[in-house]
């Protein structure tokens, strides 16, 4: 099978039965949606969801949170992973955008990626979420699934994954193909033991194809 052809499979199948999917991380705005991210590098987005209420209700805006103490900041996040920095990020983006950005969070990845707690990944996931743009956010759920199914080929990094999936997928399913991988890694394609009896991809997976249609 070419891996055009493969594409055009797995797009079609979550067109089908994924037509709406989006990201599980609860926001209203912009401002909570990027701190939602922040807050969910290496950490589950439910334990984040727990979290932002309590969050947003004392730091309502970029403005209060950039006037924030870091130590009351970590008090509220405290039961995330790695709070100590993500208190100092928090703190940190929160000034800039303030001081950089009038208060208001820019949509490309360059501007983004200059803030604290910002990597490509969480660029990408502002830029799609918000503005629809053909970013392809890859963290460890889409770099599995990817490459399992065999969307990508020999991805050494994120990086390299991403660059392969934005070549092969139309410019205007990028942006809600994160989506689709992200949560088929979470609930079928989980990382110890993928759930392919599950699965509507094990016709054109790479995975199934050696390790358990063999069997």
């Amino acid at each position: 099978m070419l891996r055009k052809e493969r594409y055009e499979y797995v797009i079609n199948y979550f067109l089908e039965h994924a037509p709406d999917a989006q990201t599980e991380l609860i926001y209203d705005n912009p401002y909570q949606l990027l701190v939602a991210v922040i807050l969910s590098a290496q950490c589950t987005d439910s334990r984040v969801n727990l979290t932002t209420p309590e969050f947003f209700r004392n730091y309502p805006s970029f403005n209060s949170l950039a006037k924030a103490d870091v130590d009351d900041i970590f008090r509220l996040i405290k039961s995330i992973s790695y709070p100590n920095n993500k208190a100092k990020h928090l703190l940190g983006m929160a000034k800039m955008i303030m001081n950089d950005f009038n208060g208001e969070v820019p949509l490309d990845v360059e501007s983004l990626i200059k803030l604290p707690g910002v990597g490509r990944k969480t660029a990408n996931v502002i830029t799609s979420v918000i503005a629809g743009m053909p970013n392809m956010a890859v963290d460890t759920h889409v770099f599995r699934v990817s490459a399992r199914i065999g969307l990508t080929v020999n991805a050494k990094t994120p990086y390299q994954a991403e660059l392969q999936l934005v070549k092969f997928i139309p410019k205007k399913y990028v942006h809600i193909a994160h989506h689709w991988l992200i949560l088929h890694g979470r609930y079928i394609c989980v990382a110890r033991r993928p759930k392919c009896e599950l699965c509507g991809l094990t016709a054109v997976c790479k995975y199934f194809q050696k390790n358990i249609k063999v069997k």
